[in-house]
């Protein structure tokens, strides 16, 4: 074997490179020996972060229990061999004050029913620390803060810190404007709690989420006749939202939650909107809800899926399916066709929403029963169609970590996809008669949470 061939192979050994990771970044580099040196590397690769504030961390290895450990100099020639990717955070430090001790035992908090968001009861929990002296364990905890794009910040806090203070200072962190949620555990964080009370250890992540609205994303109405009639459209929305985008553009009411559109339907399935003259291919219709006005009850008070309301529908391992985003697109073709949409209204729903499925590495999905979509936004269509298809998308993105969590949505996966035929309630033959009038529907919303 030549010399340059064993150079190449040595070059080549995975020893030799090293993934830096930071958020949503994935960087190959050049594994240095100087603990020094891979900080430099650090910094030159995600200028963002100053040299006095750049740590690298690792969960890989058996000694850190599946937490985040920060990886000191001390330390950087022993495992250097053992990692392959090393995660780069900003170390910050918050000062932050220590709440008096509470005189009684026995104080009000919102736990548990208050997780979720609801407002029907007060519970009650023992004060971790009722005599109100110091504790013998240490009263910091070191945590991960995770954002939506999967930056990650480290920080050390006081466990006896409200949560609402807490919150405060996370939205400094992370520079955002508007008021933030902690979510540990895929619950809530409630903020009059304390760190404490959620059993909050070194190295534990909370995620970070902005409280933003919870957007139904274009759905769109075709509708086909035979011949050309005039038609009346009503939507109406339940109270936990309300229509954020129309077209054509008509007088809302109700706050919002109602309108309706006069149309003149046209054999080639184009529409006049008789108040404006307007000609367009579809109605569309987009609605959101205020996360903070109609709170996200917890997982254990999520609605079943024979219903349907923006704020606390879900998924989980018995109602989706999940797969690797690459197969994504075929799945939702092949869909989307049985359930009765057309070439047309499958690009453009597969197209509509890919850039938010791509961001992804597996995706879970299903779509809603039609007539629990029915109570949840209403459509009257006058004089009646013969046939009504409203085919609507739940899905969100699931990491690889998670995938234990779905076993049984990835069989399913597996399963034909005319099992959605029953699961929507749709009658695709007549859907797709030309002879009959017809009015098509299609949308989706991702869960974020």
């Amino acid at each position: 074997m030549s010399s340059s061939t064993n150079e190449t192979q040595t070059k080549d050994k995975p020893y030799w490179r090293l993934v830096l990771k930071h958020g949503p970044d994935r960087i190959l580099v050049k594994r240095q020996m100087s603990y020094n040196s891979m900080l430099d590397a650090a910094c030159r690769h995600f200028p963002s972060i100053p040299r006095n504030e750049v740590m690298l961390q690792t969960d890989r290895l058996a000694v850190c229990d599946g937490h985040y450990a920060e990886i000191t100099a001390e330390v950087w020639d022993d495992i250097l061999h053992l990692l392959h990717s090393v995660e780069v955070t900003r170390r910050v430090e918050m000062t932050l004050p220590v709440p008096l001790p509470l005189d009684n035992q026995l104080v009000p908090s919102k736990v548990n029913e208050q997780d979720s968001c609801s407002n029907d009861d007060e519970a009650w929990y023992v004060d971790p620390n009722p005599s109100g002296q110091a504790p013998e364990c240490d009263d910091q905890v070191t945590i991960k803060l995770v954002s939506r794009s999967g930056e990650i910040r480290t920080t050390k806090i006081s466990r006896e810190m409200q949560v609402d203070k807490f919150l405060a200072h996370a939205s400094q962190i992370f520079e955002h404007s508007g008021r933030v949620r902690a979510i540990f555990g895929r619950v809530i964080m409630h903020g009059d709690r304390s760190i404490r009370s959620y059993n909050i250890e070194d190295g534990d992540s909370i995620d970070i989420r902005v409280n933003d609205f919870l957007r139904v994303k274009k759905p769109v109405v075709y509708l086909y006749s035979p011949s050309d009639i005039d038609v009346s459209v009503k939507l109406s929305l339940i109270p936990e939202w309300r229509l954020s985008v129309i077209y054509p553009v008509v007088t809302t009411e109700d706050h919002g939650r109602r309108l309706e559109w006069n149309v003149r339907t046209h054999q080639d399935g184009s529409l006049t909107e008789r108040n404006s003259g307007l000609n367009v291919s579809y109605l569309f219709w987009e609605a959101e809800t205020n996360s903070q006005a109609f709170p996200r009850p917890s997982v254990s008070k999520l609605q079943p899926v024979d219903t349907f309301n923006p704020v606390s529908s879900s998924l989980d391992d018995t109602d989706s399916i999940v797969i690797p985003v690459d197969k994504v697109t075929v799945y939702l073709d092949n869909s989307l066709k049985v359930l009765g949409l057309h070439t047309e209204a499958r690009t453009s729903f597969i197209t509509y929403w890919l850039p938010s499925i791509l961001r992804h590495e597996y995706v879970a999905l299903r779509f809603v029963p039609q007539a629990a979509f029915e109570r949840a936004a209403s459509l009257r269509i006058s004089p009646q169609p013969d046939v009504v298809t409203r085919v609507f998308m739940l899905f969100k993105g699931i990491r690889k970590e998670d995938l234990v969590n779905w076993a049984n949505a990835r069989i399913q996966a597996e399963k034909d996809v005319a099992w959605w035929v029953n699961v929507v309630g749709v009658d695709p033959a007549r859907a797709g008669d030309v002879t009959l009038f017809r009015a098509l529907e299609w949308g989706g919303m991702e869960i974020l949470i």
